[in-house]
């Protein structure tokens, strides 16, 4: 009986081996017959020899048939959706870009004329009227403790510096410049005019905090302990810087109208090149939002003042020529080529910048609103500066040694005399106060609507920062890079969410921490995310990345980016 079973589980066994040959050997030919293709361009014969399949007819391995399988193979796109569609994005993106960065600059170009008409138009008639109230104290008495409000005492700095600064500019002579400029080489010329253009830039960066030092040391409150130098030598200071930036920027107009002068053009065709040298600086580096703005804010700038200067060559080569208007056409060629270039080189980078970076067309809309934003705070009781001198401070775009070379050139190219004369130089100026009128009340309607579209609104009624906020906050972001790895912890769940907020810190961290302040809509509409830096932490005993929790540092807000820098285009 025993036998008899043991008989029937061997052959229970071998069937069951014999059934696992045979489904192996149908894989292998389901396998076999799904390579036959692939097959096709390898030797008949099999390397390994025996049961790998059948021969092949010599005739299946022909050119024709080869030719027909590469004529009729086909792929499906939709295969890969998500691909395909993120790259039509980013075409359509690339295509937005001119539409949407021509909207910034046009905007920002009307900001900088608003401010740059003011020293023209308001500021002398403001500066009068701070003298009169001056003046005529001693006969009214004094109805405060203030002889003139702070507004006004920075208007009356602004008109000093002016008239000082103009009867310097008046020793310089322009002819003399003129010829020394011309008599250098072409690559000597290149060298200046790329330098010059650095300078300017480190000039305009310094020279607001050299006339905001200024303003503060003259209107600070008298109740305070004295920390500064005295008014005086701020103001010394401030009016060197104006002349040096102006004598810097009639240097670089020079050198500009010497290009437009020379025969060959050749000087002028390689200053133009030198702007698409601009994209290989900029293209391929790594840019945030906040960095971006800053760019944008400087292109503006940058093309406002070659608006300027195109101006003073024109006026330069029409006193030569006799206000002759049949030279205007001869230099409209070059001026036209020398917008054209500065438009298609900024359209160009910021069409790859954001194409590089991944950042949405919609980024300048943003822009525009913090824009906005400034020009409608300047408006409220509670202002804190001057519109002219945030444009200053957001753009890096000083008005006053532009506007003192102007006004210099002017008076050296026309010639007033008699009262027909002097009543032409009163209607136009005149106009230039209707434009600036006009200019303001639009700008200021459109950046009521910009801030409505970009729920702003609340933010207008907030204080302004206050020292102490400014010290906690940059703390906070200089011990950034240093966070410490928590114990672990049973109220966090895997994938690193804390379910508590009972988080282990020593006291100076602490004490370091920047308070928590409420968010808003906006807030979080103007803050640019830095994933990388919340992804990677930094652990302080071994060196090596953890998987811990990091303290959240604040972010940069558009709002408070009030610098130019030239360094990278960093944000301090």
């Amino acid at each position: 009986m025993a036998d008899s079973l043991s008989s029937g589980l061997g052959d229970e066994k071998e069937k069951e081996k014999e059934d696992r040959e045979r489904s192996r050997h149908a894989a292998k030919a389901e396998k076999n017959t799904e390579k036959d293709d692939v097959r096709e361009t390898l030797s008949s014969k099999d390397k390994n020899g025996g049961n790998m399949g059948k021969k092949r007819n010599l005739s299946d391995l022909s050119l024709v048939r080869f030719i027909t399988t590469e004529l009729t193979r086909g792929y499906f796109l939709e295969h890969n959706e998500a691909k395909y569609t993120e790259r039509r994005e980013r075409v359509y993106t690339c295509l937005r870009i001119p539409k949407e960065l021509e909207k910034l600059m046009t905007f920002g170009f009307f900001l900088c004329l608003d401010a740059f008409l003011y020293v023209f138009t308001l500021l002398p008639l403001r500066v009068i009227l701070a003298l009169l109230r001056l003046l005529t104290l001693p006969c009214c008495g004094l109805s405060g403790s203030r002889l003139l409000q702070p507004a006004q005492v920075c208007d009356v700095l602004k008109g000093f510096i002016m008239v000082l600064c103009y009867s310097m500019m008046s020793y310089v002579d322009y002819s003399m410049m003129y010829h020394l400029i011309r008599g250098q080489s072409v690559i000597k010329l290149y060298i200046i005019y790329n330098m010059l253009e650095v300078a300017d830039r480190l000039f305009s960066s310094f020279g607001q905090d050299i006339l905001d030092a200024l303003y503060w040391t003259a209107t600070e409150p008298k109740e305070k302990k004295r920390a500064h130098i005295g008014v005086i030598p701020h103001f010394l200071m401030a009016v060197l810087y104006v002349f040096l930036h102006a004598i810097l920027i009639m240097v670089q107009a020079t050198t500009l109208n010497v290009a437009f002068n020379s025969h060959n053009k050749s000087l002028l065709t390689i200053m133009m090149s030198n702007n698409f040298v601009e994209i290989k600086g900029s293209v391929f580096k790594k840019f945030e939002k906040n960095n971006l703005f800053q760019m944008s804010n400087s292109d503006i700038k940058e093309r406002f003042t070659n608006y300027i200067l195109l101006l003073i060559v024109c006026l330069r080569n029409m006193e030569q020529f006799s206000w002759n208007p049949d030279h205007l056409w001869v230099l409209f060629p070059d001026v036209v080529m020398v917008i054209a270039s500065e438009v298609a080189v900024d359209i160009v980078k910021h069409a790859f910048i954001t194409k590089f970076n991944d950042i949405s067309a919609d980024v300048y809309g943003e822009y525009r609103a913090s824009l906005a934003f400034d020009l409608v705070s300047s408006r409220q009781k509670n202002a804190y500066t001057d519109y002219s001198d945030s444009v200053s401070r957001r753009m890096g775009f000083i008005p006053l040694p532009l506007a003192l070379l102007l006004i210099r050139v002017v008076m050296s190219s026309v010639k007033i005399q008699g009262s027909l004369s002097f009543m032409c130089v009163l209607l136009f100026y005149l106009g230039m106060i209707t434009l600036k009128v006009l200019n303001s009340i639009v700008l200021l309607g459109r950046s009521c609507v910009f801030v409505k579209e970009a729920n702003m609104e609340e933010k207008l009624f907030d204080p302004p920062p206050s020292a102490v906020s400014s010290r906690v906050n940059s703390r906070a972001h200089r011990t950034k890079h240093v966070h410490i790895v928590p114990q672990p912890d049973p109220t966090i769940d895997k994938g690193g969410i804390p379910l508590s907020s009972h988080t282990t810190q020593p006291a100076n961290m602490a004490e370091s921490a920047a308070p928590t302040l409420p968010k808003s809509d906006s807030d979080t509409f103007l803050t640019t995310p830095d994933e990388e830096e919340d992804e990677k932490i930094i652990n302080v005993d071994t060196g090596l990345e953890g998987g811990g929790l990091e303290p959240r540092t604040p972010k940069k807000d558009l709002l408070e980016i009030d610098r130019f820098t030239i360094c990278g285009n960093r944000i301090d």
